[in-house]
């Protein structure tokens, strides 16, 4: 070989390499994507083709940001650790940009979002936190709407296929103003559980049917629960020789005993008024809102707080948990009761998140062998002040948020990150590993239809017209860390013995009133800030339609019930129930 043919064929070895490596990020990137969508993202409401060219997009807009270290945080739940175990890990593959995700406890998240508005110092790019907190960042000015956002400084960093109405929870993250604030990243409900396995037993069937004079089944209303309380606590006893109770709940003055209540439980007794997702003009918290302005809590001001169906609601709480909760469940917290559930002693619970899902499918006393759960979860029964059209429960929605403090390049590539945790590339294969869907697409999807008979009802409550009445606190709360930690104060003291259910309920209305009437004489926040009424006399309100409602000669009706096969078989054909 002469030595003009070997220096050609070295230049073009040369040149190759040369190509190679400047064309080398970019198909090493979606060979990465490549990789991720056939060993991980799947299932996937899109096909494998649609996915890459949700990871082309990707891999584009994140080009004037490889290399940078973003940090993000979550409370603690199985799909946020997925999101920073292996999302975040796809993601840098992917995009080449690095995520920090920290898990902490909520009250942590909370405290550290504050934090970061009074100081304006930048402590994350990204918050993933309850959608609870809307009314505050709707008001405060420190959150960036992102339906500003994604039209203005955003555009160029919003996934064309983001599909923000298929996420279940958008009228959830939607402030007083009609703006999108925050985006879903995750959502479970607080629903009724129990052992349907002992409910299909004949002999207790019988048995309550003569005790009770009605039907063994799914409670429509609190009276029928109290019934099933009692009669597997003080009738039934114990089952295959180990002691049942009738109820599950938890008691300590700790700040989860304010989410125990402000997560719908005066609502559920039926405190509010009519409108979804938030009773209008009282809100499930007993606040009144006119306009966008809160102008009250207390019943003098027309709220709710402390009217009849509030102090109606705390003490059946306080009595069943005495009379029917297992041994020592005065001094237990959100954490500790748990358990009893999933060891197989509690018939029923009334409250119960459906976060809690991924373990209680484990293999355990309360699942058959071949994986279907012995118990199942219903619609929550509702409260004697309860009316058609109320909010009937609960439902956390962790979303994404973004502060206006955060540096705007910074927040860009966040968002990036946010969005790729929810694209529709993504988000069917979190929802099967979290089981806390947020699009209706996945929800609706095959895969969960084949996997529906393990998850004891999951599937067919999402995919029913019923899951609307379950929703977050809503607009009419304007400041939810500061108003939150009122609840535990003052209801702890009520369960513990230290004031009378109405002292305790009287107290917190009228410290939310005080909290509203700060906020009014700040200015801190905008025209939707409160505005407190001038106080009347209560048999003013109590004598006005809607909320606050007056006391009901009787406020246990006759025990009503369900069959859950039947009502299964109503949401499949699209009715509610």
């Amino acid at each position: 070989m002469n030595v003009k043919i070997k220096k050609t064929m070295l230049l073009g070895v040369a040149l190759a390499i040369m190509f190679a490596l400047a064309a080398g990020p970019a198909m090493a990137d979606m060979a990465a994507a490549k990789k991720w969508v056939d060993e991980e993202f799947q299932p996937s409401t899109l096909s494998k083709e649609e996915q890459l060219k949700e990871m082309a997009w990707f891999i584009n807009a994140a080009k004037p940001f490889v290399g940078m270290n973003i940090k993000v945080v979550s409370e603690t739940i199985p799909t946020h650790e997925y999101e920073a175990k292996v999302l975040a890990k796809a993601f840098e593959e992917i995009t080449g940009i690095k995520v920090a995700f920290d898990l902490i406890q909520e009250g942590d998240v909370i405290e550290k979002l504050q934090t970061q508005w009074a100081s304006g110092k930048n402590i994350y790019d990204g918050w993933i936190n309850d959608s609870d907190l809307i009314g505050t960042h709707a008001r405060y000015g420190y959150v960036v709407p992102l339906s500003d956002f994604m039209a203005g400084e955003g555009k160029d960093v919003t996934l064309p296929t983001l599909d923000v109405d298929d996420f279940m929870g958008k009228s959830f993250t939607t402030g007083p103003d009609g703006k999108l604030y925050q985006l879903p990243d995750q959502q479970f409900a607080n629903l009724y559980w129990f052992r349907y396995d002992w409910f299909k037993r004949p002999e207790f069937q019988k048995q309550f049917k003569e005790i009770y004079g009605y039907e063994l089944g799914v409670p429509v209303n609190w009276s029928a629960y109290e019934d099933i309380a009692e009669f597997f606590t003080e009738h039934v006893r114990e089952i295959d020789g180990k002691a049942v109770f009738g109820h599950n709940d938890y008691g300590k003055k700790a700040p989860d005993l304010g989410w125990r209540f402000t997560d719908a439980w005066l609502s559920m007794a039926g405190a509010g008024d009519k409108g979804i997702p938030n009773g209008k003009p009282v809100d499930e918290w007993g606040i009144r809102m006119e306009g966008c302005q809160p102008v009250g809590a207390t019943v003098a001001r027309g709220g709710a707080a402390n009217g009849p169906a509030a102090k109606y609601a705390l003490r059946k709480y306080m009595e069943w948990l005495r009379k029917y909760a297992p041994p020592g469940s005065l001094g237990m917290d959100f954490y500790t009761y748990l358990p009893f559930l999933a060891n197989g002693s509690v018939a029923q619970q009334i409250f119960w998140y459906t976060a809690f899902l991924p373990s209680m499918v484990e293999p355990g006393p309360t699942v058959n062998e071949d994986g279907t759960p012995k118990w199942r979860m219903a619609p929550s029964p509702h409260g004697p002040y309860w009316e058609e059209g109320m909010k009937l429960g609960y439902q956390d929605c962790g979303s994404w948020t973004f502060m206006e403090s955060t540096p705007l390049e910074r927040r860009k590539a966040a968002w990036l990150f946010a969005q790729f945790c929810v694209a529709k590339t993504t988000s069917l294969k979190k929802a099967h590993v979290g089981l806390t869907p947020i699009r209706d697409s996945d929800i609706r999807h095959e895969s969960f239809t084949e996997r529906a008979p393990k998850l004891g009802g999951l599937v067919e409550f999402y995919r029913s017209p019923a899951r609307v009445a379950w929703t977050p606190t809503g607009v009419n709360v304007p400041d939810y860390p500061k108003l939150a930690q009122l609840w535990w104060q003052n209801i702890g003291e009520a369960v513990s013995g230290e004031v009378t259910v109405d002292t305790a309920m009287d107290n917190l209305a009228q410290e939310m009133d005080k909290v509203l009437e700060r906020i009014a004489r700040s200015k801190t926040q905008s025209e939707c800030g409160p505005k407190l009424n001038p106080e009347k006399d209560e048999a003013y309100w109590l004598n006005q339609p809607g909320s606050p409602k007056a006391k009901l000669a009787n406020e246990k009706p006759k025990g009503e019930t369900v069959d859950y096969d039947k009502l299964i078989q109503a949401w499949r054909e699209g009715k509610v129930k």
